[in-house]
C-alpha cells in the first residue's frame, strides 16, 4: 500500500505543482522504473486536476457571473499543474508548424522560446475552452462540472496511452518521459488508469447520465488515434511536448463531444 500511495504522490509531483510535506516527499524517490510506473495514477491525477477546476468554478460563480468563473476555474487549473500540458502544446504549435522537416521540428521544440505558432495554438485551445465549457454550462451546471472533471481523466489516460504506442522520437539520454516498455507492463499501467476511469464515470454519471460521458471518451479515443498517426508520420514517436499536446487535444475533443451530444439532444 505504501509503495503504491508513494507512486501515487510521485504522479502528482510529476504532474502538478502541489507541495508536498517533507515525511510525504520522501516516499516519492525518483528513478526509471517508478517514473514509468507512476504514470499509472496519471488518469487520476487528471480526475483531481479537473475536480479542482470544477470547484472553483462553482465557489467564483457565487460571486461572479459564470463567464468570470469560468475563466477562474480554468485559471484554477492552470496554476495547479504549473501549465504543463499547455507549454507542450504551445512548443509542438511551433515545432511542427514551423520545422519542415522532422529534425527542424524536435529542434524547435527543444527551444524555450514561444513563437507565432505556439501562441495562436494557445489562444485557439483556450478559447475553445472556455467556449465548450460556456456550452455545457447551458445544459446545467451539474453537467458543467462532470463533464469538465471526465475531460482531465480522459484526456491523461490518451497521454499515457501514446507514450505506449509511439517510440520516442528524440534523444533517449535527454528524454523527460520513459520507455514505457510493453506487454506485462503496458496492462499494469493502463489497468489502474482505465479502473479509475471507470470508477469516475460511476460517480459523474449521476451529475449528467452516462452518455456525455461516452461521448467525451469516444472524441478524445478518435482525436488521440489521428494524433498519434500524425506524430508517427512527421517524428517517427512521440516527445514529452507532443505528450502535453495529446492531453490538450483530447480534453477539447471530450469537452466538444458531451457538448455535441447534449445540443442534439435537447
Amino acid at each position: 500500500m505504501r509503495a503504491e500511495l508513494g507512486l501515487l504522490l510521485l504522479a502528482l509531483q510529476f504532474l502538478t505543482r502541489v507541495p508536498l510535506p517533507a515525511p510525504l516527499a520522501a516516499w516519492t524517490a525518483f528513478d526509471a522504473a517508478r517514473q514509468r510506473a507512476c504514470a499509472r495514477y496519471f488518469p487520476f491525477v487528471g480526475l483531481l486536476v479537473g475536480a479542482w477546476g470544477a470547484a472553483v468554478t462553482a465557489l467564483a460563480h457565487g460571486l461572479w457571473p459564470l463567464p468570470v468563473a469560468l475563466v477562474l476555474g480554468l485559471a484554477a487549473t492552470l496554476l495547479f499543474t504549473g501549465a504543463l500540458h499547455e507549454d507542450g502544446w504551445a512548443d509542438t504549435c511551433d515545432g511542427l508548424g514551423g520545422g519542415a522537416t522532422r529534425e527542424q521540428a524536435l529542434t524547435i521544440m527543444k527551444d524555450s522560446r514561444l513563437g507565432s505558432y505556439g501562441v495562436l495554438g494557445l489562444v485557439v485551445a483556450l478559447n475553445l475552452k472556455l467556449a465548450a465549457l460556456w456550452g455545457l454550462a447551458a445544459t446545467g451546471l451539474p453537467a458543467l462540472f462532470a463533464v469538465s472533471v471526465w475531460a482531465h481523466g480522459v484526456s491523461r489516460f490518451a497521454a499515457v496511452a501514446t507514450m505506449l504506442r509511439l517510440p520516442y522520437a528524440g534523444d533517449l539520454g535527454r528524454a523527460k518521459v520513459p520507455d514505457m516498455g510493453g506487454g506485462g507492463a503496458a496492462v499494469a499501467i493502463v489497468l489502474p488508469g482505465g479502473l479509475s476511469l471507470i470508477g469516475a464515470a460511476a460517480l459523474l454519471q449521476a451529475w449528467c447520465g452516462l452518455a456525455p460521458l461516452l461521448a467525451g471518451a469516444a472524441a478524445t479515443a478518435a482525436t488521440t488515434l489521428v494524433v498519434q498517426a500524425w506524430l508517427r508520420r512527421r517524428l517517427g514517436g512521440q516527445t514529452g511536448d507532443t505528450l502535453g499536446a495529446v492531453q490538450q487535444l483530447g480534453e477539447i475533443a471530450a469537452l466538444l463531444g458531451a457538448l455535441a451530444l447534449q445540443r442534439t439532444a435537447s
